[in-house]
């Protein structure tokens, strides 16, 4: 028997003594953040708002199996936020369907969820035609039962089955008008109720897995009363993927108390928090490492910017001068320690920061 087959589904539970202080904790490390950024200069903050939706849209389809170009989709992101980045490439369909899903759910955290935002969002990730789609649409009875499964043909593990299709259009409809009432719960705890309720429903063919960390981010959002992201909750669940299905599995094959999935988000939240925190810090001490240091403006354009697969070429085409003279400025870092060369290399030569 699956959660979803309880009597009293979905009236979920939980121990407030367990919870409310994690809580707490999360709380107070969100208006750390917060507050750090709102310290930090504009570029930190453009950089960080980069980074973090880069690795939102990265990881979450990371956690899916499918690997997507980070380059693309951080060209993608600051394209549509009119963020001039410099030597952006040009993104793909498949790039660019996911970042308007991300960049709809965390700009537009304000605005209802509504069935047919959701339909947006999966026609975003699935253009019509790449998995014989004519519109977007709940999963109906014709492709039969939903299973999330693992293991060889013939071997196959069932890890879950989601609810009949011909329950989705009700069991959404319920999950819409909470998602979307003023809510009885901390913001916080509704982006982990959110998360575990819509993935439980399973609505989609595909793509459950995406839009139910999206719904996430939207819902976090809103416990910050922003739109600017500077920790990335995919990410962490990549790092504790296997955490994060085992606990999934679990708590849909229990009872209507989710108090360890709670605390499971809470902790993994946090640690996105943290890691954020410590690059933040990282950046600070590394503007204190170049206080003093003589620059030219190329430089201290360049240093402001992401400085991942940084190649003389790259660094040409943003500052819009001559290969020669990346290959100067990039020397003159050298010669002071502030760049290093990565190992290996090729045809062409990768720099780094060195922190």
């Amino acid at each position: 028997m699956y959660i979803y087959e309880l009597k009293g589904w979905p009236e979920f539970n939980w121990e407030m003594t367990s919870v409310v202080p994690r809580l707490g904790e999360v709380r107070h490390r969100q208006g750390l953040i917060i507050g750090q950024m709102d310290a930090a200069g504009f570029d930190i903050k453009e950089s960080a708002l980069l980074d973090t939706l880069t690795l939102d849209v990265t990881k979450s389809s990371e956690i899916e199996g499918e690997h997507l170009d980070a380059v693309q989709v951080r060209s993608s992101i600051a394209n549509r936020l009119g963020i001039d980045i410099g030597g952006a490439v040009p993104s793909d369909r498949n790039v660019d369907g996911v970042v308007a899903m991300m960049l709809d759910a965390t700009q537009q955290y304000d605005k209802p969820l509504t069935k047919e935002r959701l339909f947006g969002w999966h026609s975003e990730l699935f253009p019509m035609g790449r998995i014989g789609l004519t519109r977007a649409a709940w999963r109906t009875p014709e492709a039969g039962p939903m299973q999330v499964v693992s293991g060889p043909l013939g071997r196959r593990r069932v890890h879950f089955e989601a609810p009949d299709a011909t329950l989705v259009p009700r069991e959404m409809s319920r999950f819409l008008d909470w998602f979307n009432a003023d809510p009885t719960e901390d913001a916080v705890m509704k982006a982990a109720i959110a998360h575990l309720w819509f993935v439980t429903i399973h609505p989609f063919d595909d793509g459950n897995g995406r839009i139910a960390r999206a719904i996430s981010d939207l819902q976090l959002a809103r416990s910050d009363g922003s739109p600017q992201r500077f920790y990335s909750m995919s990410a962490q669940i990549l790092k504790e993927k296997k955490g994060y299905y085992d606990l999934l599995e679990s708590t849909q094959k229990g009872d209507l108390d989710i108090t360890e999935w709670i605390k499971w988000f809470l902790d993994c939240l946090d640690d996105a928090i943290e890691s954020s925190l410590t690059g933040l810090l990282d950046q600070n001490r590394f503007r204190e490492k170049l206080r003093g240091v003589s620059l030219n403006a190329r430089q201290q354009l360049m240093l402001g910017k992401s400085m991942s697969n940084l190649t003389s070429g790259k660094w040409a085409k943003m500052m819009k001068t001559s290969t020669d003279t990346a290959l100067r400025d990039i020397q003159d870092l050298l010669d002071k320690g502030i760049l290093e060369k990565e190992p290996g290399g090729g045809r062409s030569t990768n720099y780094r920061l060195v922190r």
